[in-house]
């Protein structure tokens, strides 16, 4: 299944509020709860999804994503993959975007961010 999947989606359930700075994106602040991040990986998605996974102290904060993931109270509880492309996949995600432009810096489908904010309620549920 993998082989066709190119986007992959995060869910990631922050413990506590959390203010980051953001690369050049600046201060964000991140309520808790749970979260959403919608990427791709033309080539290499396992590593992608690896590195993703990655303790922060491993890995160089490139992507807008390793900010947050950086943050102790944040954790990857959930990770889908798809064929769909990853601003179409993200467009199907409702919620909120607490830092604009996150993740969408070469988003060329006026997402607004490629992270929403679903609130406390577990969607995985």
């Amino acid at each position: 299944m993998l082989a066709n999947c190119t986007t992959y989606q995060l869910f990631i359930r922050l413990a506590h509020r959390a203010d980051v700075t953001v690369g050049r994106r600046g201060q964000c602040r991140f309520p808790d709860g749970w979260y959403i991040y919608t990427g791709s990986a033309r080539r290499g998605l396992r590593a992608r999804l690896r590195r993703h996974c990655a303790p922060p102290t491993e890995k160089r904060l490139r992507w807008h994503i390793d900010y947050l993931l950086a943050q102790p109270q944040a954790e990857i509880r959930f990770i889908a993959v798809s064929e769909q492309p990853e601003c179409a996949l993200n467009r199907t995600v409702d919620g909120t975007m607490p830092c604009p432009g996150f993740g969408a810096s070469d988003c060329r489908s006026a997402c607004g961010s490629h992270l929403r904010f679903l609130g406390e309620t577990d969607p995985l549920a």
